[in-house]
């Protein structure tokens, strides 16, 4: 996975007013932590994070945050939205050592048309959208996808089912269903209705 590059500036006085000065001046103020160091407050343009964050991969962005002479391997572990305005507010970086699995969410994307379903007058549900692994940093997925051209009536595709990158270890429950196929309402009572024709 390629990395996003921040500048970031250190020195900013911690506190709700200063906070909210910075982010009028438009900056973000955040902290980087991890890799066994003490936290260190700094602050990042608030279009460099946007710009980052709309990278393929998202959230899962690796970021590597460059301030007083440092180079932290960061990925984004809490950001804070207004509870109004959703604008994000403040953002907790982790360093970490791209040779060491990380545990993280990365969103399930699926693919292909379920035709076997649709001509039996049936849908697709989708009831997982993200899948916990652990994966190295330089090795995160920006999605995992699930192909359900093959999917039947009633059947389901579970987590075990699952096809995964290479060097990426599922974590979720094996038995959890990520797509299910069945019956839509209608075809349930044009079915019930045709018995009932019959007889």
């Amino acid at each position: 996975m390629s990395e996003v590059t921040l500048t970031a500036e250190t020195g900013r006085t911690t506190g709700t007013r200063p906070s909210r000065r910075l982010r009028g001046e438009g900056r973000i103020p955040g902290v980087v932590y991890g890799a066994g160091q003490v936290a260190d407050s700094i602050s990042v343009s608030r279009v460099d994070l946007r710009h980052a964050l709309n990278s393929e991969a998202g959230r899962n962005t690796l970021i590597r945050i460059e301030y007083d002479g440092k180079s932290a391997l960061t990925l984004i572990r809490e950001m804070q939205r207004h509870p109004v305005r959703r604008d994000v507010t403040h953002v907790d970086f982790l360093e970490v050592d791209p040779t060491r699995p990380v545990e993280l969410y990365v969103p399930i994307v699926l693919v292909g048309e379920p035709k076997q379903v649709t001509v039996m007058g049936g849908m697709t549900e989708q009831r997982l959208n993200q899948l916990k692994v652990r994966v190295r940093p330089d090795q995160i997925p920006a999605s995992i996808e699930v192909d359900i051209s093959g999917m039947r009536l009633d059947r389901s595709i579970l987590v075990k089912d699952v096809e995964l990158p290479e060097g990426v270890v599922s974590l979720s429950s094996p038995q959890q269903a990520v797509v299910t196929a069945e019956l839509t309402r209608a075809a349930i009572t044009a079915r019930a209705s045709g018995e009932s024709d019959e007889e």
